[in-house]
């Protein structure tokens, strides 16, 4: 044809190169183009996406810095001598976790060259359907034509545009994930509990992702850092149904409030802080430098402040769209959430033009489903495949400190569908093994399997929170993917000792009323 690629991918996160490498694999000439807009604070990063550079990477290694400084107190009951106090130095852990990114960012470099995917750092837009224009660094137009096009630029932090000095003063997960220093620019005393360090996270109604604000939160709290999560709203609001959440979000990732609650009082014992029901109004910068947040008590019907060394905003994510000139090329978004719309083959309104990942309406927001979307994708679009993306059973974990993952139907999304009288919940209350000699408090640690209370209980949803969670729902997710029933589960031996054995254990309903307490080993 007279266009230059056979299929232009813009933006150069997890999905969008997951389908530039599939479809040069078919032998088509493939183009990526992707850009960085700095921060508001100026913070910036490399090719490979949210989830490589201020996402699922970081938080993880963060996540496990905190998990690390816990087995530290264990490790005492279990005859080890640490000496105290034991420091944390934010400097050492920022640079080892920047420094395995940035392998990341040229891991992708190269594998792109090595497919023969023709890769443009500029920022770019539409200026007709078959035509993205952009400037390079040094200000030299570059013009891309292709015959299909992939949108797949993702989202970005907001920012409460109704508080003041929140722009100037505070930070985002793009952020904080690149700090040389600690927010506090200080190492810290862990075991002796001297806190000069304030951190305070703030999470709104609205957040798309609430998870993360949750995440960073338990993560900063295990490291040593004073941290107060200030929230409108229930937490893990993205996980809960609610009317504004896609159906789909609604149906695959909602989890009751019983599983949130229980989130959130493991990080008060851990030593989180959460000011509930309070609306920050605004941020100041101190004398001594320090920032001072006002904010309203809602339930007491108060203004109250305190000073904090950072202010973090959690408060949502906006799908980076703007300056793509989709007007130009006829694309569609959803005026009240700027997301592109998209039918099941990921089309949008215009039939050359494909959208996968968080920028599309309806869509979960996780690596993995983009990754699968954008590979599938570009085998319909090359490879002479029809299947589509199943957006069912798609299995997620919540990294907070007493990790939570699900997979399939909450509770309630399950009365929603099935009717009260036609669910049966299975649950239980467990103590890991580990928690046992280090007299850790196992209060929280909690399951649940939701099933059909007809013909065979075919499991609808299962919930975990306890340590690993990702790693015991992965397992589970293949069965309850391929339709596993309860008395499936029962039949399976489980291995002991291990949290995940329980999962084939459970006996206990909830319609019962009996106690769900595992006692015995």
């Amino acid at each position: 044809g007279k266009n230059e690629y056979d299929l232009l991918v813009v933006g150069g996160g997890s999905g969008g190169l997951a389908c530039a490498k599939e479809a040069a694999q078919f032998g088509r000439k493939v183009a990526v183009l992707d850009y960085v807009e700095p921060s508001p604070r100026g913070t910036t990063w490399g090719l490979g996406g949210t989830c490589v550079n201020v996402g699922c990477i970081p938080k993880k290694l963060m996540h496990q810095a905190a998990l690390l400084g816990s087995a530290l107190k264990d490790a005492q009951h279990y005859g080890w001598n640490i000496s105290q106090p034991v420091h944390h130095t934010w400097s050492v852990m920022a640079q080892g976790v920047q420094n395995y990114v940035r392998s990341l960012n040229w891991g992708h470099r190269v594998q792109l060259q090595d497919k023969k995917v023709k890769y443009f750092n500029i920022k770019g837009s539409f200026s007709d359907p078959h035509t993205v224009r952009g400037l390079t660094k040094a200000g030299k137009e570059t013009v891309v034509t292709a015959d299909k096009i992939v949108i797949a630029t993702g989202g970005r932090p907001k920012c409460p545009a109704h508080v003041v000095g929140a722009l100037e003063y505070g930070i985002t997960s793009d952020d904080l994930f690149w700090l040389k220093e600690s927010p506090g620019k200080t190492s810290l005393v862990y075991y002796s509990y001297i806190m000069s360090i304030k951190t305070v996270v703030y999470i709104c109604l609205t957040a798309a992702s609430p998870d993360v604000s949750l995440e960073c939160a338990g993560f900063l709290t295990g490291i040593g850092l004073d941290t107060t999560v200030m929230m409108r709203s229930i937490p893990l609001r993205g996980f809960d149904q609610a009317s504004h959440i896609s159906k789909i979000k609604q149906i695959c990732f909602t989890t009751q409030q019983q599983m949130a609650s229980l989130v959130t009082k493991h990080m008060e014992s851990y030593g989180t802080k959460f000011l509930k029901r309070c609306f920050p109004t605004k941020v100041e910068k101190s004398k001594s430098n320090r920032l001072q947040v006002t904010w309203k008590n809602a339930d007491l019907h108060t203004e109250e402040t305190d000073s904090f060394d950072t202010v973090m905003w959690a408060v949502g994510r906006a799908p980076d769209t703007k300056t793509l000139n989709l007007e130009m090329a006829g694309v569609k978004t959803n005026s009240e959430t700027g997301k592109i719309i998209v039918d099941a083959s990921e089309a949008t309104s215009v039939p050359h033009i494909y959208a996968i990942g968080d920028i599309t309406e309806g869509r979960p927001e996780l690596t993995p489903t983009a990754i699968a979307a954008g590979k599938l994708l570009a085998r319909r679009l090359f490879g002479h495949s029809s299947e589509l993306m199943d957006y069912d059973n798609v299995p997620t974990t919540v990294f907070t400190p007493l990790e939570y993952g699900c997979v399939g139907l909450s509770e309630e999304a399950a009365v929603q569908r099935h009717g009260s009288d036609n669910i049966e919940v299975y649950h239980a209350y467990y103590k890991p093994l580990e928690f046992t000699v280090a007299e850790r408090d196992a209060t929280q640690c909690y399951m649940k399997m939701v099933c059909l209370r007809e013909r065979e209980q075919r499991i609808l949803g299962l919930h975990f929170i306890g340590p690993n969670a990702g790693e015991v729902i992965q397992g589970f997710a293949l069965g309850i993917k391929c339709g596993a029933t309860y008395p499936q589960m029962m039949k399976t031996v489980g291995i002991h000792p291990t949290c995940a054995e329980e999962v084939t254990k459970l006996h206990i309903t909830k319609r019962s009323g009996l106690d769900a307490t595992v006692t015995g080993c």
